[in-house]
């Protein structure tokens, strides 16, 4: 294996989730399409130019069980250079990050905001 190509989102609403990702998080589009036989929406999204995400629109998706302890996926991590300003920007969308903790192994900062969906995005201070 060379690396990780890319992470699947299902969401349910798909224009919030594509405003969200888009102009919160700030990615790129690289393609969007409409599946008509599946009544379904792809968003393939890149960070700074790497291909990192497909955002799916599916009718009636069932909810996730819990957040984050359910089985599979727990959360996306973003490194970033600059806590506080990251912070600033989402809640400047009305995104509220979670307070600042402290990795107890590397005694790196970081928080936790979520997606439209409840997702939980971690953002990791380099």
């Amino acid at each position: 294996m060379n690396k990780i190509h890319h992470t699947a989102i299902i969401c349910s609403n798909y224009e919030i989730s594509k405003k969200f990702y888009t102009h919160v998080l700030g990615l790129e589009i690289i393609r969007e399409e409409y599946r008509q036989e599946r009544q379904s929406y792809k968003l393939d999204l890149a960070l700074n130019g790497d291909y990192i995400i497909e955002l799916f629109s599916f009718p009636n998706p069932p909810k996730r069980p819990s957040r984050p302890e359910a089985c599979g996926l727990r959360h996306l991590a973003f490194e970033v250079d600059d806590l506080e300003k990251i912070i600033a920007h989402c809640k400047s969308y009305n995104v509220i990050a979670e307070p600042i903790r402290i990795d107890e192994f590397t005694n790196k900062r970081f928080t936790f905001i979520a997606d439209p969906d409840n997702l939980p995005i971690e953002f990791y201070e380099k």
